[in-house]
């Protein structure tokens, strides 16, 4: 006799793999959504992925609302020794610190900075090291009530990585621009250290912008990835203003082709 086939019952653990496509009256779930493409245009899914210009005009609502984010640089192979005394072997390592930042023109893509001259993260990108500058959306405190247990969950919140270089700003630009009052406008206690003050060496700088890494959200439903410098430099402020983040007034996540904001 042979022993019977175990075939069968290997098969059983596939057989939920196909599952039968649901009727008209089935009622489709909202999670989890098409990953890494959107759904066919017959498809009734209400949410589609956001392309990379919309997500690039999410990130710049972020910046033009946002006034302090984390900058991180790298140390340099040799500290120095005149400034401070910093442990051994420091070279290379990445530090991440706060500070100000505000979106000024002409340039609000790229944003200003008060350097103070002393301070770490400058000292690092005086040094050469390259530079980040990392946002992160904070629900408004009148917020509507969430829809559910991950409307307002940290991890779906978007946020943004801002790589470049820092540039000093022209003493000239500087005043014939408005960047001290722009700047001002958001940090009004930083007037102790604007350029000229008796605290501190300073001068305003730029985070000249190079790459922008993104991540809008769940990634079933919101664009993750780079976000070519073309679309960030080239969103217009009036798509800025029209925009709306995640418990904005007037936001209404899940619009076809919005994903997290509405505009």
């Amino acid at each position: 006799m042979h022993p019977p086939s175990l075939l069968p019952y290997l098969l059983l653990p596939l057989l939920p793999l196909t599952t039968p496509s649901p009727s008209p009256q089935t009622p489709l779930s909202p999670s989890p959504l098409h990953i890494f493409a959107n759904p066919p245009p017959t498809s009734p899914l209400a949410i589609h992925l956001p392309t990379a210009h919309d997500s690039a005009i999410l990130a710049r609502r972020i910046l033009h609302l946002s006034s302090i984010g984390t900058l991180s640089t790298v140390f340099p192979p040799a500290a120095p020794a005149q400034l401070e005394s910093r442990p051994p072997q420091l070279g290379g390592a990445p530090i991440g610190l706060m500070d100000y930042f505000a979106a000024c023109a002409p340039a609000p893509h790229d944003p200003t900075l008060l350097a103070i001259a002393i301070a770490t993260s400058f000292q690092n990108a005086a040094a050469g090291s390259n530079v980040s500058l990392s946002l992160r959306w904070h629900p408004p405190p009148d917020a509507p009530p969430p829809r559910d247990a991950y409307t307002y969950s940290p991890a779906n919140m978007p946020r943004v990585s801002l790589l470049g270089r820092v540039r000093a700003v022209e003493e000239e630009e500087g005043e014939g621009e408005g960047v001290r009052e722009c700047f001002l406008g958001r940090h009004p206690d930083a007037e102790a250290w604007v350029p000229g003050n008796r605290i501190h060496e300073s001068y305003w700088a730029r985070l000249v912008v190079e790459q922008v890494y993104w991540i809008g959200g769940f990634g079933d439903r919101a664009y993750i990835g780079w976000i070519p410098v073309g679309e960030w430099r080239g969103v217009t402020e009036e798509e800025v203003r029209g925009a709306r983040l995640v418990g904005e007034k007037g936001w209404e996540g899940g619009r076809v082709g919005r994903g997290v904001g509405a505009f």
